[in-house]
């Protein structure tokens, strides 16, 4: 099969382009004029009162120094997902550089000027209006151009939070590793953000007098952007969707949900970090998960049965670089230690306590050692180190703590940990590449997202646990000189979730029910 270009997949995907697109101007545009409302008066007063520009100027720079991400997870506990908490982000993102352009501007025109106009007869506003603002419009424009630059780049982020725009490419085609997705969210982006940052250039060279008229025209522009983002590829749903990045682009994610049950439910991208307390505080109702995740337990979710068998089994296990397995000869052995030790639902258990009472995965991990006997002191180390890798959940965290404490316990091997390596391809690239030297994976996993098998292939090895597993690790050894070892006892599929009761009192078991129950 001949392999898609760019040009393809964004004529493909054109219509989604086309609605991430005018999400992503809506989200820049409303938070830029609500920034111009706060920043520009601010900008003025403080020009007026000297002693207080460093107390504005400093909070608004340190609204600035917070990471965009950060700043996200902040806004959620309060405001929850989607628009609100994105544009309420980037509204304070771009008071920086309003502010302090519009305080420069005013305070860097000669006194002489203002005190000639004072001297003619002008009031304060007419000072303002007709002298100071006119000769700072150069300067305040420039801050306007940068705010206007930094939120088309910081938007990107807002797809983590299901607030749309074309970071929803993005961060699908990281989670996937499909250059194409990322390219069809990053050149766009790019794109926006020189044009509209050459059109305020054009208008940063205009003569204000000249300008006042079109002045006007700022809400009109900013009412249209909103109705782009708030209208833009929206339906009368009777249920709302959110799955994450890599669910959206998986055989065994959206994509076997369109195909095999004809499911088209028109979710919204959202990161995994947010989407279960989404669920629970009612933002969502249907949601992609995984089958041992801490938070069903938390939020009383229960998982739809997957009654056409989309999801193949996710058992988990360490995999392994033959040259490690090589250079360390006793790690095999230690790692083993944990086969067929958890069950589903120790593994839930163990996700709840971090996910939800956020302890720390390491002590999960050093109790459950404890009580399975298999904890041992720390034995002096020498020279050599096993790399461990883990993507970036708590599942994964803790399972690549306990192979630390083992390795510690058990060997005289050095641990070094790069967990949080990302997604799927990230950490699998890394083990690739000799950056790490295992790492906890899913049968089901190295079957269709590093595999690729055909679709009868799919069917014959997917029919029980132990065929998927046999034909993962042989095409593996032959293919990339890894190995599989034996596998730790849980099963941690993919699936899709809702809240109990709502579950109940709509009689959706199965995902079948659910695409009976959106077809009447």
């Amino acid at each position: 099969m001949e392999q898609q270009n760019l040009w393809q997949f964004m004529t493909q995907q054109h219509d989604k382009l086309i609605q991430q697109t005018l999400e992503h101007i809506g989200l820049t545009f409303i938070s830029l004029f609500l920034a111009l409302l706060i920043a520009l008066p601010l900008g003025i007063w403080i020009a007026r009162k000297p002693t207080a520009s460093p107390f504005i100027l400093g909070i608004s720079g340190v609204l600035q120094t917070i990471p965009s991400i950060a700043l996200l997870g902040f806004m959620i506990p309060l405001l929850g997902i989607g628009w609100l908490p994105a544009i309420t982000a980037l509204f304070l993102y771009a008071l920086l550089p309003i502010i302090r352009n519009t305080y420069t501007g005013i305070t860097g025109i000669d006194p002489n000027i203002r005190e000639a106009a004072v001297a003619m007869g002008m009031n304060h506003w007419q000072v303002l209006w007709k002298i100071e603002l006119p000769l700072a419009f150069p300067v305040i424009m420039a801050g306007i151009r940068t705010a206007t630059v930094i939120n088309v780049g910081v938007a990107t982020l807002a797809a983590y939070i299901a607030a749309g725009g074309l970071g929803e490419f993005i961060f699908g085609g990281i989670a996937l590793n499909n250059v194409n997705m990322i390219l069809a969210g990053a050149i766009p982006s790019a794109l926006l953000a020189i044009l509209l940052d050459f059109l305020l250039s054009l208008v940063q060279h205009i003569d204000l007098k000249k300008l006042r008229f079109a002045l006007w025209l700022i809400p009109l522009i900013c009412i249209a952007a909103a109705s782009s983002y708030f209208f833009s590829g929206t339906k009368d749903l009777k249920l709302k969707a959110g799955f994450t990045p890599e669910f959206m682009g998986r055989t065994d994610g959206d994509l076997g949900l369109k195909s095999i049950y004809n499911l088209d439910i028109k979710p919204v991208v959202i990161s995994d970090a947010v989407m279960y307390k989404a669920a629970f505080d009612k933002k969502l109702d249907v949601i992609s998960g995984y089958g041992t995740d801490g938070r069903l337990k938390a939020y009383n979710l229960i998982i739809l049965k997957d009654d056409k068998k989309i999801f193949p089994p996710y058992y988990a296990a360490p995999l392994v670089r033959n040259e490690a397995l090589i250079k360390f000869p006793e790690l095999e052995g230690v790692l083993n230690l944990l086969a067929g030790r958890i069950n589903d639902s120790t593994m839930t258990d163990l996700n709840y306590r971090v996910d939800y009472l956020h302890q720390s995965p390491q002590q999960v991990a050093k109790d459950f050692l404890v009580k399975a006997k298999l904890w041992k002191e720390p034995l002096p180390a020498g020279s050599q180190t096993v790399r461990i890798g883990s993507k970036i959940f708590g599942e994964q965290y803790i399972l690549a703590s306990m192979y630390g404490m083992l390795i510690r316990g058990n060997t005289r091997l050095n641990v070094s940990s790069k967990t949080g390596l990302g997604g799927t391809q990230i950490c699998f690239n890394a083990l690739k590449n000799n950056e790490i030297d295992f790492y906890p994976e899913y049968t089901g996993t190295g079957l269709l997202v590093l595999l690729h098998p055909s679709k009868q292939t799919l069917n014959r090895v997917t029919k029980s646990n132990d065929s998927t597993y046999d034909f993962v690790k042989k095409e593996f050894g032959k293919t990339f000189q890894m190995k599989w070892l034996k596998p730790i006892g849980f099963n941690n599929t993919y699936a899709l979730m809702m809240r109990r009761q709502q579950s109940s009192e709509l009689q959706i078991q199965s995902i079948s029910d659910l695409k009976r129950y959106l077809d009447h």
